[in-house]
């Protein structure tokens, strides 16, 4: 008893040394949407629904792009499981290449959908702002695709404290050139929202380059200099990459595509309710770092485990990062709903925003445990290798179920925005509970499997 406690406390300890930096990490990359629409909300409601709008549309292609990367988790943590530090170094190469071929078709897109606002209905004044503040973001897709493939490299092999310390960076040089060149600084033009554009671009390119510089030192401390014994491109390698990356892609497409939808949705509607649902979502995404964090983290220790030979081992992970991630959103909940006004008021004192934007942050308060089993099963499953399923559930839970609910009460019941947050709701109450399922009947069945050989 005494040995089984301390093994528990042993791996509680590095779970949460890992998991630490992830989520400072997550906190930073969502910090960076939550600095871009403070600094332009002294600009009104209709500046923060553009720069709202611009990111939903941006966000949706980039994000498959980075979640094609996401088996990088997989395949470099269980090859560190097995001590195999030659070919993390590999996967890593054929990573960056990955990054390269998908950011040409991701920006032509990007650039296309920038000149649609006009004609799908978007309330005039927001769609002229977006196009522009959208073509520009486009120009960081490259540096955002690398920086994301190196991170999942330096995660799977546990140096995670530098992917904190470059969120932090680029948040200041962030919030910095926003300052600048949204309000006109230091002699340079007042550029608006397209100035916003601008500063993420720059910080983007700062955090490709600052944890490829790691890495490259990284290799160079163990004796194998990065590009000094860099790979060339591997089909074999690239396919097995996709091949997990793609439903995890799939998977994220389908979450943030429903959610950016309803942002779509919300220009339908009115510039105050465009921008009560922005302000809202931005609370309830800084909550979902947190167990983003934590999945991440877990698939990096279920990886390392089942890369060592242990899914005993692998499966306790798995659930300690579960109860971390669920004890976060029930304490973020808790706050949405006892001071729904000063959160709201951090974004704007407009009166009519004030006025709409408590019962949103009361349903994100009532979906906050849903969140984060759904999001930390994700991460615990994709250290098995198990990509497919997050990808079903999300797209049964969000798009044959939640998306149409909430359509049918937003615009035909006429609940506005409240119905739309209501349909959403019920998505991830269906996704959580199929992936919690799943986690618990895979792992359960790898560690039996395991224990009779």
């Amino acid at each position: 008893m005494v040995k089984t406690r301390a093994m528990w406390r042993a791996e509680l300890g590095a779970m949460i040394a890992l998991a630490i930096p992830v989520v400072l990490s997550e906190l930073g990359w969502v910090a960076q949407g939550v600095v871009d629409n403070i600094m332009v909300g002294r600009l009104g409601p209709v500046a923060i629904g553009a720069v709202a709008l611009g990111n939903a549309v941006f966000y949706t292609p980039a994000l498959f792009g980075i979640g094609l990367l996401l088996g990088l988790d997989t395949l470099v943590a269980q090859a560190y499981g097995r001590r195999d530090h030659d070919e993390c170094h590999r996967w890593l190469a054929q990573g960056v290449y990955l990054a390269c071929i998908v950011t040409p078709p991701i920006m032509i897109l990007l650039v296309g959908l920038s000149y649609g606002f006009m004609h799908f209905g978007v309330i005039p004044e927001v769609a002229a702002l977006s196009g522009g503040y959208l073509r520009i973001l486009t120009w960081g897709t490259l540096p955002l695709l690398l920086y994301a493939g190196t991170r999942r490299y330096l995660q799977g092999v546990g140096q995670v404290r530098v992917i904190t310390a470059t969120y932090v960076l680029a948040n200041l040089m962030n919030w910095f050139g926003n300052w600048v060149l949204i309000y006109g600084k230091l002699g340079f033009p007042a550029l608006g929202v397209n100035g916003s554009a601008i500063s993420t671009c720059i910080a983007r390119v700062g955090m490709a380059v600052a944890l490829l510089g790691f890495a490259w030192r990284y290799e160079r401390k163990r004796g194998h200099p990065l590009f000094a014994h860099w790979a060339g491109p591997e089909l074999d390698r690239l396919r097995s990459l996709v091949r997990l990356g793609a439903p995890a892609a799939g998977q994220i497409l389908l979450e943030v595509g429903a959610w950016n939808l309803s942002t779509f949705a919300a220009g339908y509607l009115t510039p105050v309710a465009l921008a009560t649902h922005t302000i809202a979502l931005n609370y309830a995404s800084i909550s979902y770092m947190v167990p983003l964090g934590v999945g991440a983290a877990a698939a990096v220790s279920v990886g390392h485990a089942i890369g060592a030979g242990d899914p005993a081992r692998a499966r306790r992970a798995g659930w300690m990062a579960l109860a971390m991630g669920t004890g976060f959103m029930v304490c973020a909940g808790i706050v949405f709903l006892l001071a729904p006004g000063p959160l709201i008021k951090l974004y704007t004192h407009d009166p009519r925003v004030l006025a709409v934007g408590p019962s949103l942050l009361w349903i994100a308060a009532a979906f906050q445990i849903f969140d984060g089993i759904q999001t930390v099963s994700t991460g615990a499953l994709r250290g098995l290798g198990e990509t497919r399923v997050p990808m079903i559930a999300n797209f049964v839970g969000y798009w044959v179920m939640g998306l149409p609910l909430g359509f049918i009460l937003c615009f035909v019941f006429k609940w506005g925005i409240y119905g739309m947050w209501i349909g959403l709701t019920l998505s991830l109450i269906v996704i959580a509970s199929t992936l919690l399922m799943r986690w618990h009947r895979d792992s359960a069945r790898m560690a039996l499997a395991h224990s009779k050989i």
